[in-house]
């Protein structure tokens, strides 16, 4: 109940006032959180003195903070953005991309990360182009989980449960939908398999690989990333990842390519996440 109101009050203090003034609020919030659960931070710090042992990690950490402030803001201003002025926040890079896979006739299957506004990154395209499914893990938290999905849903997303979602994705795909999967997660060793990740073994999820060999939709990387000199999103679709049909080897493939993101963008990603929280039999903890 608790952390319920909590999320209804930080929501409305950031649907008032200016954007500068939100963001303000949003990195105040952020703030509270990182001095509340200092393990967060701890968490980053042990992420990148493996992943990144050369970068500054309390640097790039204070930059995920900022970036998990435009994110909260941008989530909670959702139900003011429309059609009409969703452009004033992300525009499209590599739309063609989608455009030729729509053609295919197979639906799309949209590969993203906790990198940048992955909120934004579905909720706009719903208004730019067309909505899609949005495949995500449901909160333990019913009533929370409610008040997400619904905001979620404004732009007129279907939100799809990972649990026994398969059929549902594959029936959207029949129907020439796209379907959105967060694929950079920490999986158990029976829902993934390691692939190397930042040089250290991390398990993954091999679903939307699957997914994609079954259905024959392509799969598009997908990121909406912050981009300071414009102070807006971009939206970029990759090309569709080329599937050579060996799951082991196209799963790599597609971390690969989500590593070389980060990389690009190190403080825009969740390393506030234990993404190698699972390891290889034998291997001692990371965390």
């Amino acid at each position: 109940m608790l952390q319920y109101w909590l999320a209804r009050v930080v929501l409305a203090s950031l649907q008032v006032g200016s954007d500068a003034f939100g963001l303000r609020v949003a990195r105040l919030w952020m703030r509270l959180l990182d001095l509340a659960v200092p393990r967060l931070r701890r968490t980053a710090y042990r992420n990148l003195s493996f992943a990144l042992p050369e970068a500054d990690a309390r640097a790039i950490t204070d930059g995920v903070y900022q970036s998990l402030a435009r994110t909260l803001l941008t989530f909670a201003r959702f139900p003011s953005l429309q059609r009409d002025n969703i452009r004033q926040y992300i525009r499209y890079e590599g739309f063609e991309h989608f455009e030729q896979a729509k053609r295919q006739g197979k639906g799309v299957l949209f590969a993203t990360a906790h990198l940048g506004n992955w909120e934004l990154s579905a909720f706009a395209h719903a208004l730019m182009s067309e909505p899609l499914n949005v495949v995500v893990r449901p909160l333990d938290n019913p009533r929370l989980d409610r008040l997400v999905e619904a905001r979620r849903a404004l732009c007129g997303n279907r939100i799809l449960s990972k649990r026994d979602v398969g059929r549902r994705i594959l029936a959207a795909l029949r129907r020439n939908e796209a379907v959105g999967i967060l694929i950079d997660q920490n999986a158990v060793p029976e829902e993934g398999l390691f692939v190397d990740f930042f040089g250290v073994p991390a398990c993954a999820h091999s679903a939307i690989i699957r997914l994609a060999y079954r259905s024959g939709a392509p799969i598009i990387p997908g990121f909406a990333l912050w981009e300071g000199e414009r102070k807006g999103y971009v939206l970029r679709f990759l090309p569709p990842l080329a599937l050579r049909g060996e799951l082991q080897q196209d799963t790599a493939r597609l971390h690969q390519l989500v590593e070389e993101l980060v990389r690009q963008y190190p403080d825009q990603w969740l390393w506030l996440h234990r993404r190698w929280k699972t390891r290889p039999p034998g291997s001692p903890p990371l965390y």
